[in-house]
């Protein structure tokens, strides 16, 4: 199955991040990330909560730490362990993104999905290893199974009305491509509804 390390960068944004891992729960890909990721996502979670949502810094620690452990529930096999001697061998442009290459390639990725993609520059990746938007992994994934694809969205929006307000599909797709840029997947999916 495709590997794919999603940085904190693509896991931040909620709508984004729902749609790749209800991607990955249909069996489209293996998601990996590493505990760095985590404890990043953690805090940009956090912040936004309490910046965007209004919520008190006690209540955002919570549900910040709340959706992390439900990502390591959920996909328990997907946080790449080993990769700390590798960090700050790959000299790139922002030694703060080692981590990410380095749990990639521990993690035996075929791609590293993010947003930061001049910080990847191509001559210093490991051969095969893809750095790719958000945007180009969705409709890469989508093109191979779109059925499964949209029985990722219409999950997605089953759950919607559970927790938060209720998003009907055309809501959901307007803001992957609108919000997320990633048009041409969404394109695809509405070809095959």
């Amino acid at each position: 199955m495709f590997t794919a390390l999603l940085d904190t960068c693509v896991l931040w944004p909620s709508t984004q991040r729902d749609f790749l891992l209800s991607l990955a729960i249909e069996g489209m890909y293996r998601p990996i990330w590493s505990s760095a990721i985590l404890v990043e996502l953690e805090i940009c979670e956090t912040a936004k909560l309490i910046d965007r949502v209004g919520v008190n810094a006690g209540e955002a620690e919570l549900r910040a730490r709340h959706l992390v452990e439900q990502m390591r529930t959920a996909f328990d096999d997907a946080e790449v362990v080993g990769w700390e001697g590798l960090e700050g061998t790959y000299s790139l442009p922002d030694p703060d993104d080692e981590h990410v290459l380095a749990a990639a390639v521990v993690g035996g990725a075929a791609a590293i999905v993010t947003n930061n993609l001049r910080d990847f520059p191509k001559a210093k990746m490991p051969h095969g290893l893809e750095i790719l938007s958000p945007a180009a992994f969705a409709l890469s994934t989508v093109s191979l199974k779109p059925d499964l694809a949209w029985q990722a969205v219409q999950k997605m929006v089953a759950r919607y009305g559970k927790r938060g307000p209720v998003r009907t599909t055309d809501e959901v797709l307007t803001v992957l491509a609108g919000r997320y840029g990633m048009t041409d997947a969404v394109d695809l999916l509405r070809e095959f509804s």
